[in-house]
This record gives structure tokens, C-alpha cells and sequence, in this order.
């Protein structure tokens, strides 16, 4: 195009066709959404119904929404950046809580944010990163330990004494055997339906769990719902609290109910079960939550002492030596060992003895 055409303003070629393109161009201005902010309690009051369901662990996300939330001073959030998220796990930890812990309030926040996200409600997200977990030890009953805490509890209340021994033998959480109906439990087998993972699963039952949950008919001629239905989640940790003082161990602070799924793992692990399968009979989602327990499986290193220890003892039975630093090459340099390996030597006759 010239000079002298743009100066008297006639139009170009391309001009004239992106003109009739921009003409037939129309605008949807209905889908256009006004930027809104939030408080993370809204947003949490919004969909915590959806996100998860009622129980004991909705309590706890409860809890830690509403402290991140006063950390956050109520601030409003159209974008959750990640020098906020920064700062929240810094003020977490100021506060003395473990890596552990900052995780299950995280995840409990990431849960709400990406839901958020997806509603468009929060325009951008950062990035959680799982802080490291040291592992910690895993308390569990013994076997006199167990007798003398079940047998107070069952001096308080026979449903709670049954209640413990099914825990205890089948692993299981304590809102899984609150929540079995009588159709959840077939011949030998019970099968768990409300679990934390949202799997379900079936084990086989021992002898005294099948015991224990035999109820014998009520004056009305009915059985509950279930066999365990007649107590709450809060009277059973009264009853237990209250059995655990008595045998002397209120000062444990890892002696609650759940140290009965601890005690069920521990067992299975020790008596040579592979890791595999106590995943399975646990509900564990990832094999990496089972592994906490691996360490107890030394059934499996008990040919290496052998292994170590043989020979040793062997050449020191050989040698006569007692020193705990023998071993088969200082025993074959022994002078000993020489001595008694040296070849006799030849006798020669002599000059005397020779026959004339």
C-alpha cells in the first residue's frame, strides 16, 4: 500500500476483508463472572458436606479449617498464592506442630482449595508438598497387657469388653465395628463397608471373635442393627479411659483405643504374615502405610546369625581356641595348626652306618 493511499485513506485490501470478518464477530457477555473472594470458613461451611461425611474425622477437618482460618485472620482469598501457604505451614510449625500433623491439616486444605478450584470460586492454587515424616514408634499391647486393660473394661460393661476383643483380632477402626449391621457379617467372614478409604474389604473371623459377637435376644424378642450399635464412639473411650487407669497405664499417652489395630498388625507381622497381605486385611489404600510395621517381621534374619556365627564356632571347637576374635584364617596361621601339618622329615642315615 502507498504512501499516498494511506495519507488519502483509502483502504488496503485486507483492511476491507478483516472488516467483514470483524462484522460478522458477535460477543457473549452472559458467560462474564464477577471476581469474588472468600474466607476459607466459607468456602469450608460451603462444601464440607460434599467433601466429606459425617464421623469423627469431619470433626477434626472442622478443627483444622477454623485454625487455619484464624491464622489467616479471616483474610479473603480470590487467588490462594504460595507465599500464603508458605507462611500458614511457617505459623504451624512456630505453633509446635509436627511435620505429621502440618500434612493432615494440609490435606484437609488442598481438599477444600481444589474443590474451590473446580467451582471457580478460587482462580489459582499452589503447590503441596508433603513435609517429611520421621518415623515414629508404634506402641501395641502386649499379651498381659491386653488381659489385665480387657478385664477391667469388661468389670464396666460387657458390650465394650466384646467390642475390644473384635478390635483387637480383627484390626479394623473403631467407627468400621460401630457401624456393622447384621447383613455385614457371613459364616465365618465380616465384611467392612464404611471404611476411611471408601474400599471395602472382607476377613475371615477368629474363634473369639465369632464369640463375641453372638448377642442373646432382648426381653422384646429383637436383636439391634448390629452387634455393636448399642454404644457410641464416646462411651466406649469413657469406659476405656476409666480401664486404663485402673491397670495402671493413664500415663500412655499412645494407649488408646486405636493401639488395638497397632496390636493387630504387630501380630500378624511378627507371626510371619508377608506385608502383602496385611494391607489387605487392614484396608491399608497404599502398601507405604503398612511398612510402618515391616521392621517387626525378623523372622526372616534369623538364618543370617547362622550364617555369621557357624564358622566361627566350628574352628574354635577345631583349634581349642576360646578367643571370641577367632576365625577360620587366623585359625588355619595358628602355630598350632602349623606345627601339626608340618610333614615329618626324612631321616638320613649316617657316614657311621654305612656298610662297608
Amino acid at each position: 500500500m502507498s504512501n499516498e493511499a494511506i495519507q488519502e485513506g483509502e483502504p488496503s485490501g485486507l483492511f476491507a476483508v478483516f472488516s467483514s470478518h470483524a462484522s460478522n464477530i458477535k460477543y457473549n457477555y452472559s458467560k462474564i463472572r464477577e471476581v469474588k473472594s472468600y474466607r476459607i470458613g466459607e468456602l469450608f461451611s460451603a462444601y464440607r458436606d460434599i467433601l466429606w461425611d459425617d464421623g469423627r474425622h469431619k470433626y477434626n477437618v472442622s478443627s483444622f479449617i477454623g485454625e487455619i482460618d484464624e491464622i489467616l485472620l479471616g483474610e479473603r482469598f480470590s487467588a490462594f498464592d504460595q507465599g500464603t501457604l508458605d507462611g500458614l505451614i511457617g505459623t504451624l510449625r512456630q505453633r509446635g506442630n509436627s511435620n505429621a500433623t502440618i500434612n493432615r491439616k494440609m490435606a484437609a486444605l488442598s481438599k477444600l482449595l481444589r474443590k474451590a478450584h473446580k467451582m471457580g470460586d478460587i482462580h489459582s492454587l499452589p503447590e503441596f508438598r508433603r513435609q517429611k515424616e520421621r518415623a515414629g514408634r508404634i506402641r501395641f499391647l502386649e499379651r498381659d497387657e491386653e488381659a489385665r486393660l480387657f478385664a477391667s473394661i469388661r468389670s464396666r460393661s460387657e458390650d465394650a469388653y466384646r467390642l475390644s476383643i473384635f478390635l483387637v483380632d480383627t484390626g479394623c477402626r473403631l467407627g468400621e465395628a460401630l457401624g456393622l449391621i447384621w447383613n455385614d457379617i457371613q459364616e465365618h467372614r465380616v465384611s467392612f463397608w464404611i471404611t476411611k478409604s471408601g474400599r471395602s474389604r472382607t476377613i475371615p473371623m477368629t474363634e473369639r471373635v465369632k464369640e463375641v459377637i453372638k448377642l442373646a435376644p432382648t426381653t422384646e424378642g429383637r436383636r439391634p442393627k448390629g452387634p455393636f450399635t448399642k454404644l457410641s464412639q464416646a462411651q466406649y473411650r469413657a469406659i476405656w479411659n476409666e480401664a486404663k487407669a485402673e491397670v495402671g497405664l493413664a500415663a500412655d499417652d499412645q494407649v488408646v483405643p486405636h493401639i488395638l489395630r497397632h496390636t493387630c498388625a504387630s501380630r500378624l507381622v511378627q507371626g510371619g504374615i508377608d506385608i502383602r497381605r496385611v494391607q489387605m486385611w487392614l484396608g491399608h489404600q497404599t502398601l507405604s502405610m503398612t511398612m510402618r510395621y515391616a521392621h517387626l517381621a525378623t523372622n526372616d534374619l534369623d538364618g543370617c546369625v547362622v550364617v555369621l556365627e557357624a564358622p566361627r564356632h566350628d574352628e574354635a571347637a577345631k583349634t581349642g581356641e576360646s578367643s571370641v576374635f577367632s576365625s577360620p584364617l587366623t585359625a588355619l596361621s595358628s602355630p598350632a595348626k602349623a606345627k601339626k601339618s608340618k610333614p615329618a622329615a626324612v631321616k638320613t642315615p649316617s657316614k657311621s652306618s654305612k656298610v662297608q
